[in-house]
């Protein structure tokens, strides 16, 4: 992911600023030890990665095989391919198929929705996405909305009324990135309708974008987009953070969590996401598995 990318995360402040009022006000209305399992989910955002096979993918795998050894690795994908491309119900359902009851998909709704038209007149484009999405079954996760880098508070008025013309069984998260929408406290008209609606909202986690690090939450979902410098030393404290952070919110009484992993060289990844697992279940008393390398025994992947 080139958003944010810097080339000196070195000299980065990446402290995680203060929760939000209005995350204080959901987890308050939560109450600690509220009911039901906690789910907490790690992944990646693509499969199709070669240099996986013989470290997370068995040696030669073929790449049509990628997904059903990705589904045994992790429990959650971010879902980019939806993006680039809504692929067929067959071919949906032939994925949802290989998943575990654990997994959960979480498809980016496709480009021609949140780039090519902006949200303005996206009503079919819309309702052909939800349909496909619903294939995916019980492996259906939140899906997400990443908004343009130009779509910005100008464009208020139809960013509400797309979200009010979602039907609620689509669980959605939003990410906004122009930057005007995280100046000082404005907008909060837009997060209160997140609110009401049970929107939630995307928190991306990346070196040159400390403003999107916004730790606003508005539905009983933490959607996490960390974007790594690809096993820079800094990468391993700033996840000793959000394992701290996400910690305090399942402890307030959040029981649904989505932490991906990105890293400009892939390799990383597997990795890195192994760290979070590890550190998640420290501070989340979760029992996550790690994946486990190809390479000679087969042990959770490290970096150390």
């Amino acid at each position: 992911m080139e958003f944010g990318k810097v080339q000196h995360p070195d000299k980065i402040d990446f402290s995680l600023p203060p929760d939000d009022i209005m995350t204080d006000e959901l987890l308050k209305g939560l109450g600690a030890g509220v009911g039901g399992d906690l789910q907490v989910h790690v992944g990646a955002s693509r499969w199709r990665i070669k240099e996986w096979v013989g470290t997370v993918y068995p040696p030669k795998t073929k790449e049509k095989d990628f997904l059903a050894q990705y589904v045994r690795q992790f429990n959650t994908i971010e879902l980019n391919a939806m993006w680039y491309n809504l692929q067929p119900k067959d071919v949906i359902e032939k994925w949802a198929a290989l998943a575990g009851d654990g997994f959960r998909y979480c498809p980016k709704y496709s480009n021609t929705i949140s780039h090519e038209l902006q949200l303005k007149d996206a009503g079919k484009d819309t309702d052909l996405f939800v349909d496909h999405m619903r294939h995916f079954g019980r492996t259906l996760g939140p899906s997400f909305l990443q908004l343009s880098d130009g779509f910005g508070p100008d464009r208020t008025a139809l960013l509400h009324h797309y979200l009010r013309q979602l039907p609620g069984d689509l669980r959605t998260c939003v990410e906004l990135r122009q930057e005007s929408w995280f100046t000082g406290g404005a907008h909060q008209d837009t997060w209160r309708l997140f609110r009401d609606l049970g929107v939630g909202t995307v928190i991306t986690d990346t070196s040159g974008r400390r403003d999107v690090v916004h730790m606003r939450l508005t539905a009983p979902i933490a959607f996490i987009r960390f974007v790594s410098n690809s096993g820079h030393p800094t990468d391993f404290p700033r996840i000793d953070a959000w394992a701290d952070r996400i910690g305090s919110w399942v402890e307030k009484g959040l029981r649904e969590v989505y932490f991906f992993v990105h890293a400009n060289n892939e390799v990383h990844t597997p990795a890195l996401a192994t760290y979070a697992i590890e550190q998640l279940n420290k501070k989340c008393g979760t029992h996550l598995r790690p994946p486990k390398s190809y390479e000679g025994d087969a042990k959770p992947l490290t970096l150390f």
